[in-house]
């Protein structure tokens, strides 16, 4: 076997001058990064130019990776926005119902502020009231017109006795027990009201026709005077009720009178105040109806009694 050639090759020799480059280039980066961490130890402020170029050729990258970032934020955000619109939709909705609940409960009751006020003033009028009680049920399926009240006879209330509400005469106390009375509403067939219009001396009686209306019956016959919108009220006639209630209001004129709306209706009344008769003294006619009434008011409050 032949010994190797003692001589080295070309290729060698460059590979040679390759790897004392690399370890010169090595030796002089070491020497300088050496150096420059002196410098940035002894004095600082040196690299600021450097450090202030170097952030500025590195800004519109900063820029650019910013707005990338805000972008890609936003852009969830408005997915995230559009899922929960559904929830917060529905929540809104439900606090606008529940709103709209508590708008018409506070219309409610100031509604029935107001009637209480009415009725205050009411009671506070020249006439003494006997009583103040709440209407606590009706006969809507029978063909008469009752109305039942929370004040008997330990209230004061006996029969005859007129009932109102603020809004004007409501009927009379028919029937009493010990702590509840029967009305007779005026738009029972069996109730007749003497009345005026309230605007002059036309005289007529107000007669229940069992359907929530009254007719007004003119007491001189002869042409018609009334018209649609006129106002009766009591005329105080017989001593029962006293004038100047509000009664009705003509809606439909007839022949010999009109049909009128009663102004006072018992199913939108809960207070009402029972009055004194007004001449008590004076009323004879009613002795005979009212004391049948009597006899068979005794017997209920009687029975009631024993129970």
């Amino acid at each position: 076997m032949a010994p190797p050639s003692a001589k080295r090759s070309g290729s060698n020799k460059k590979a040679q001058l390759g790897l004392f480059a690399g370890y010169l280039a090595a030796g002089l980066g070491a020497t300088l990064g050496l150096l420059l961490l002196a410098i940035s130890l002894w004095r600082p402020e040196t690299f600021n130019g450097l450090r202030s170029m170097a952030s500025d050729a590195a800004a519109p990258v900063g820029e650019v990776g910013a707005a990338g970032r805000v972008g890609s934020r936003n852009f969830f955000e408005a997915i995230a926005g559009y899922y929960n619109a559904g929830s917060k939709n529905a929540e809104l909705e439900e606090e606008i119902r529940i709103a709209r609940v508590r708008l018409a409960e506070a219309r409610a009751l100031e509604q029935e502020n107001e009637r209480l006020r009415a009725v205050l003033q009411l009671v506070e009028g020249d006439v003494e009231p006997v009583t103040t009680a709440r209407l606590i049920g009706s006969t809507s399926s029978s063909a008469r017109r009752f109305a039942f009240l929370s004040a008997g006879r330990r209230d004061g209330v006996a029969p005859g006795m007129p009932v109102t509400s603020p809004l004007g005469l409501v009927g009379r106390v028919l029937e009493v027990g010990a702590n509840t009375s029967r009305v007779l509403l005026l738009t029972d067939t069996d109730s007749v009201v003497p009345v005026r219009r309230a605007t002059d001396n036309t005289v007529a009686f107000a007669e229940g026709r069992a359907d929530g209306s009254l007719r007004i019956r003119l007491i001189n016959l002869g042409i018609n005077p009334l018209k649609e919108g006129d106002i009766f009220v009591t005329s105080g006639a017989g001593g029962l009720f006293h004038p100047g209630t509000a009664v009705a209001m003509v809606t439909e004129v007839t022949d010999d009178g009109a049909i009128g709306q009663l102004l006072s209706n018992p199913a939108a009344t809960d207070v009402v105040i029972v009055k004194p008769i007004w001449q008590g003294n004076v009323v004879t006619d009613m002795d005979a109806p009212l004391g049948s009434v009597d006899s068979e008011g005794d017997e209920s409050s009687s029975s009631q009694d024993e129970e």
